[in-house]
């Protein structure tokens, strides 16, 4: 998974950086040497969306203007000889979610993006969903398609949140 993790990040960061002009550091730590059978795009997908919330969270919060003072979005690859799953956890410190919202962010069609951005997606003909073509954020299907790929193949995705701090999302 190191190779699609570094994938993600490099089009989450371009993405964010065309947003905001800049983008947080990621870390990558944890068993980078890890193999599982998976299929590639799905987490890359999944990880994508994970990076992009975190990020555009972290700029957000701290402030367009801190540049070199974002704290760092962390993922960690967690694996053992003894564990049940392989987890990746993507780590931010971008101010979390409002627990009123916290299962929302699991419905279609709930999104933070200001309007004028999904009117510009309601209007786009572009016919690509996720590409690094797309915006940082927009109409509300990126953490529910998300998890359903990863239901769909006996895994999941989780998120933890401490409203004020930052968010923890866990893909199984």
């Amino acid at each position: 998974p190191l190779e699609i993790v570094r994938h993600a990040v490099d089009d989450a960061s371009m993405m964010c950086c065309r947003k905001f002009g800049d983008a947080p550091e990621v870390i990558i730590s944890g068993r980078l040497d890890l193999t599982f059978p998976y299929i590639p795009t799905h987490l890359h997908y999944i990880l994508l969306e994970l990076l992009k919330n975190a990020m555009r969270a972290t700029v957000e919060h701290h402030g367009v203007d801190s540049g070199e003072d974002y704290p760092p979005v962390r993922v960690i690859i967690a694996d053992g000889n003894e564990n049940e799953d392989v987890v990746i956890k993507v780590a931010d410190e971008g101010g979390g979610i409002p627990r009123s919202n916290v299962q929302k962010i699991w419905s279609y069609l709930f999104t933070t993006a200001s309007p004028k951005v999904q009117e510009g997606l309601m209007a786009f003909s572009g016919g690509v969903d996720h590409s690094v073509d797309s915006p940082l954020a927009g109409l509300g299907y990126g953490l529910p398609i998300s998890r359903s790929y990863a239901r769909y193949f006996g895994g999941d995705v989780s998120i933890m949140s401490m409203e004020g701090y930052g968010t923890d999302a866990f893909v199984y």
